[in-house]
Parts: structure tokens; sequence; C-alpha cells
């Protein structure tokens, strides 16, 4: 039997976080019953302040039961009311790994590195992602 992907349109999500959200992890786009998300394009901006104290802030999502950063920004990015973008800013898996599918049934999160992010409010969050379904063809 032959493997077909069902694409599924480009949703994007903005979303103001805390830092206490962050710091505990939070949920960006929720799991879908029998469907898988996948990054397209992701932005973030640290608000009150810049980001302090942290490694790393993180867009995390599983595959094969294994948590995975799908892209990383750095602290020292995580200037006050400055857009970083995953081009420019953020650290992606390998071999573009970050842009294929998650496991069926699971989220995307938003979570850090190191030490809790200090000195900042929020941060601002614009995920691009498609939501698609992995079917079976009886072909």
């Amino acid at each position: 039997m032959a493997q077909a992907s069902r694409l599924g349109m480009a949703l994007t999500v903005r979303r103001r976080f805390t830092i206490a959200q962050v710091n505990a992890g939070a949920t960006i786009a929720a799991a879908v019953p029998g469907m898988k998300h996948r990054l397209v394009d992701a932005h973030m901006i640290s608000v009150g302040g810049a980001a302090a104290a942290v490694t790393t802030v993180d867009i995390l999502a599983t595959l094969s039961a294994a948590s995975r950063k799908l892209v990383t920004f750095a602290q020292a990015d995580l200037a006050e009311n400055t857009v970083r973008t995953l081009v420019a800013n953020g650290t992606v898996l390998a071999a573009g790994a970050s842009f294929t599918q998650n496991d069926a049934n699971t989220a995307i999160t938003i979570g850090k590195t190191g030490s809790d992010v200090t000195t900042a409010t929020h941060i601002d969050l614009i995920l691009v992602y498609a939501t698609e379904e992995f079917a079976t063809d009886a072909a």
C-alpha cells in the first residue's frame, strides 16, 4: 500500500505568553485527533525587557514519542521589542528535520532550556504551522 499525505492549510497563531507560562511550558497549537502538525515559520518578540538568564526559548514538538526542539531562540537574540525570525535568528534541527511532520495527536508547545527566563514580562510568538493527515491509500 502506498502512503499519501493529505496537506492541510497553513495556520497562523499569535500568542502572548507570560514568562511564567514559558518557564512552565505551555501549549501553542493543541493536539488534533488523527492529525500531525508541521512547522512552517516562527517569530518571537521579548516584551517588557530583554529576556535574561535563560539559555534558549524553544518551540517543541514530539516525534517517535520523544520531545524535539523544532526551533530555539538564544537569550542574546531576545532583545526587547525586536522581532526575531526563524530564518535570521532561530536554530533548527539538522537537514530540515524541523519542517517534517510530528507525531499524530500531539501538540506544539513553548518552553525553555536552562534557567528560568527573567527580566522580560512576556514572549510574543507568531507560529505558522500546517495540520496534516497521514493516510493509507488502497493503491
